[in-house]
């Protein structure tokens, strides 16, 4: 009710509300099937007979596939129509999540994980294009930051749902309740979402498609293969397919007019910094709610609840900070903000080391707070940097490449932290807990060094005042 009297409130014509809640529903899925699984890793292992330090891969297809989509989702949209592409992602999503629930084998499981992800990353994108079509200008604002809620509740509840349905249920009802969501979702389309066709749509980039698909995946797989003994040869194999592709795009883009990502947006010297410092200063960020659930269940003893639990003062710090963010670049400009908060950010990860047993719970609470916080300034800073100065022919690509981006990098901050751990436990056979405090530093120190990109930002005193469209275009998705 809050909500909706927030959405009155804002001016935005109660004519589209059903719509706001269609476009809600699918972020609220599609956010909450992002977190909802980590807690429940541990018990999915020992169900299908796996080692819980061998499950990152059930994370990185999810996330993967996720980034794979995203550059193709708006043309699919444009090509068959807003309604039958949002209608088919929320069937793919569903159909993927029962698949899930009925896996009997990780390999199952990860088959079902992407193609999930097929359908989640088409949720946002193509529930955003309807927005922007269908909404006036006036009131587009308003509802974008309605849509949005969902996206910050589904992080925030996640993790204590799955480790609540995994005590009184099993591992297999964090899927299974995706179910009666997907089919309202579905009945709300059919009935209220626009068609809206592209008479005049391009044809699509096909080649530079699957070039970019080819080297995130590869990249990605040579990573999350490290953690596996014996794989080394294979691995590098893996690695310089997937920077071959990517050099190889860089080449298509610069001389193909029809490219998803054309090489002249990198000739904005924000937007190039913005783009390689998400990639790298997400990489530790993004393995945190994968390392996190895990430590505390298997090597500090807590159970999927109460793991669950501990991961929302992450969030609730992420979302204490929001208002402040704005005045904090403001007053001290982009570079000071993002090469200081990036060390700031490297050390939190770090000091996640200095966690054991012992520590009262509230200690944990408040620094696992503090965190969230430090983490929100580092993602908004870092979004904001990337498309503020974009021009408007830029904007809508410039856009997906950030969000490929981020998904790209938390697939890769996965694999990267499960190779670590599984390179403690398995090659020098330390102590579970010291191999996690010892991949906390590893990561850490990974997510320091990004601040190297954040210093050839220009300096502050020609960048310290946002404009005006900066503050109202904040990112929301961290």
């Amino acid at each position: 009710m809050a909500t909706l009297i927030n959405l009155q409130s804002s001016k935005v014509d109660p004519s589209f509300n059903t719509l706001l809640w269609l476009v809600a529903l699918g972020f609220f899925m599609q956010s909450l099937d992002s977190t909802i699984v980590n807690t429940a890793l541990p018990s999915m292992a020992q169900n299908l007979g796996e080692s819980p330090l061998q499950m990152q891969s059930v994370v990185v297809a999810y996330v993967l596939s996720v980034a794979a989509v995203i550059p193709a989702s708006g043309w699919i949209a444009d090509r068959i129509g807003i309604r039958y592409a949002f209608l088919s992602a929320i069937i793919i999503f569903s159909i993927a999540s029962l698949l899930c629930a009925l896996s009997q084998s990780l390999n199952q499981l990860i088959a079902a994980r992407v193609l999930q992800g097929i359908g989640g990353a088409m949720l946002l994108p193509v529930g955003r294009l309807a927005i922007l079509k269908v909404v006036p200008r006036a009131q587009f604002l308003a509802a974008m930051s309605f849509i949005t809620i969902p996206g910050l509740i589904g992080p925030l509840i996640g993790p204590a749902l799955g480790g609540w349905l995994v005590e009184v249920a099993s591992w297999h009802w964090i899927f299974l309740i995706n179910l009666p969501i997907g089919i309202i979702g579905a009945i709300l389309t059919l009935n209220v979402m626009p068609i809206l066709k592209n008479t005049k749509l391009p044809r699509f980039d096909l080649s530079g498609y699957m070039l970019l698909v080819v080297g995130m995946v590869c990249l990605s797989l040579s990573l999350d293969g490290l953690s596996e003994p014996g794989t080394a040869g294979m691995m590098l194999i893996l690695f310089i397919m997937g920077i071959a592709a990517s050099v190889a795009y860089i080449f298509h883009a610069s001389r193909q007019k029809r490219a998803l990502f054309r090489a002249d947006l990198f000739k904005n010297r924000n937007f190039s910094i913005g783009i390689f410092g998400n990639l790298f200063a997400r990489l530790g960020g993004g393995s945190l709610p994968f390392l996190l659930p895990l430590m505390l269940q298997l090597a500090l003893g807590y159970s999927p609840l109460q793991a669950g639990l501990m991961m929302m003062p992450l969030v609730l710090g992420a979302m204490t900070i929001k208002r402040s963010i704005s005045p904090l670049i403001r007053r001290f400009g982009y570079r000071r903000v993002l090469v200081t908060n990036t060390i700031l950010v490297g050390l939190g990860i770090a000091s996640f080391a200095l966690t054991t047993a012992e520590h009262a719970t509230w200690l944990k609470v408040i620094h696992f707070f503090i965190f969230g916080m430090i983490n929100s300034v580092q993602f908004t800073a870092m979004n904001t940097l990337t498309l503020k100065d974009l021009e408007p022919q830029h904007a809508s690509s410039g856009n997906s490449l950030l969000s490929m981006i981020m998904m790209l990098s938390m697939s890769l901050g996965v694999a990267a932290a499960a190779a670590i751990l599984s390179g403690f436990t398995l090659r020098y056979e330390t102590p579970i807990l010291f191999a996690f405090h010892a991949t906390f530093i590893c990561m850490g120190l990974m997510t320091m060094a990004a601040a190297w990109i954040f210093w050839q930002l220009e300096p502050d005193d020609r960048q310290s005042k946002l404009r005006k469209k900066d503050e109202v275009g904040l990112p929301e998705s961290s």
